[in-house]
């Protein structure tokens, strides 16, 4: 089954309690709550509150959206066990992290192994704590196509390591719903924006209407359950979040 989210970055000007006010007026499920803004990495009382917060308002946490790159972040004074300790205090059934900082075409094997070793590292950390981890799908990292993802899946060779999706801006309909099938076994939660296509000009959501029903529809058949979530939203405007929420739950529901 698929939940309607929010990932909380959407608006970081916003406190927890305001973020949960929108969620809860949406009418959606549950919230991935960033490692930036709103619960900072290592805060573990903030990480608490917010977990109260979301629990209170009878809403989900969806996840954890930390900021940190494998085989990078330990080196520049963000440990993972920070990561860990706030997802654990947080609830997070899976903490977001990214694959490194350097995209699939330019990266050598050197750095391939120093990025799969580290996500086999924090995978057992996080297992043993009863959290997964998911790789943020995105470019400028060894997840920017599912070609490079699928195979940082095989090198890190861990049961407790999964991956998140989304469309990327440059690829057409057909070409994301076969990447998207072929990570789905694979993949926890997706995040969901319409942008123009090649820029970062947001739209209303309903306008992608054509290609999201479909991946969504593809997403469903994956086994287990997930979060779509939206992420970002035109001008920032919690209207228009609002407007985008009415336009995700219709189509979860036309899904069932």
């Amino acid at each position: 089954m698929i939940q309607p989210g929010l990932v909380s970055i959407t608006f970081r000007a916003l406190s927890p309690a305001q973020v949960i006010a929108l969620v809860r007026e949406a009418g959606l499920r549950g919230i991935e709550w960033g490692g930036d803004i709103h619960v900072p990495h290592g805060n573990a009382a903030r990480a608490r509150e917010t977990r109260e917060l979301t629990l209170e308002a009878g809403l989900e946490v969806a996840a954890y959206g930390s900021y940190y790159r494998a085989g990078q972040s330990e080196s520049s004074g963000l440990s993972f066990s920070a990561v860990l300790e706030s997802a654990i205090e947080l609830g997070a059934p899976t903490v977001r992290v990214w694959a490194g900082a350097t995209g699939s075409a330019a990266a050598d094997a050197a750095t391939r192994e120093r990025v799969s070793a580290d996500l086999r590292r924090i995978a057992a950390l996080a297992q043993a704590a009863q959290v997964s981890v998911s790789l943020e799908f995105h470019n400028g990292t060894l997840t920017d196509t599912a070609d490079s993802t699928l195979q940082l899946l095989k090198a890190v060779d861990h049961a407790n390591l999964f991956t998140y999706w989304q469309p990327p801006l440059d690829r057409g309909t057909e070409d994301c719903l076969a990447d998207l099938g072929r990570l789905l076994p694979r993949v926890t939660n997706v995040h969901v924006y319409h942008w123009r296509p090649a820029s970062t000009d947001r739209l209303p959501l309903a306008e992608g209407a054509e290609r999201w029903s479909r991946f969504l529809a593809l997403a469903e058949k994956a086994p287990g359950d997930r979060y779509a979530m939206l992420e970002f939203v035109e001008a920032d405007a919690p209207a228009n979040f609002l407007r985008d929420a009415s336009t995700l739950k219709a189509w979860l529901k036309a899904q069932k």
